[in-house]
């Protein structure tokens, strides 16, 4: 059993840091809402505050580190541009995807919408820590803010959950390979 750099790459980035990211945000979302409910009886206490305040910007560094892991280290190897004349696409994804028209839509609208919703996953998310940080306990005072950080985190975790479908689906039908070979068994 073996697998390249690049594979293990890919597989850190995606199943790493973007599934660890989903596990956290919805541990996030539940908690938002359950304890800054308006109507909520149970008193929130300073070290709940802390660890959730800390839960948040933890998340944002992981999504920060997740997307950029993506676009500035998967994403070159995803388009390599194979050399004039190659037939065997194997190590050029996005010119594999290309070339079969069964495939072809994997990269004109999986692709494209992978690197662009991406994005918004950790903008959104460093959004409802900042806000969450600056307002803590006020949120039950003010149910519009609670909704609106509540509603980004949200944003988050989908945008997080396409990009993490079309990634999924496009190293099924073309995977980064590529660099070194790391052995794993025998």
């Amino acid at each position: 059993m073996e697998m390249t750099t690049r594979g293990l790459w890919t597989l850190v980035h995606g199943m790493g840091f973007g599934a660890l990211y989903l596990l956290a945000c919805s541990f996030a979302i539940a908690e938002l809402y359950l304890r800054y409910k308006p109507d909520s009886l149970q008193p929130i206490s300073d070290e709940d505050e802390r660890f959730l305040g800390r839960w948040l910007v933890i998340m944002a560094v992981v999504a920060w580190i997740t997307v950029l892991t993506g676009a500035y280290l998967i994403y070159p190897w995803y388009r390599a541009v194979p050399p004039t004349g190659a037939t065997l696409l194997a190590g050029f994804p996005q010119a594999l995807l290309k070339s079969n028209p069964n495939t072809i839509g994997w990269h004109s609208i999986g692709m494209e919408w992978k690197e662009h919703i991406a994005w918004f996953t950790p903008i959104s998310i460093t959004m409802a820590a900042a806000v969450f940080m600056r307002y803590r306990r006020c949120l039950r005072n003010f149910p519009q803010l609670r909704a609106t950080i509540l509603t980004f985190v949200f944003v988050s975790f989908a945008s997080a959950g396409v990009a993490g479908f079309f990634g999924a689906e496009l190293n099924k039908h073309a995977p980064v390979e590529g660099g070194a070979t790391i052995k794993l068994m025998r």
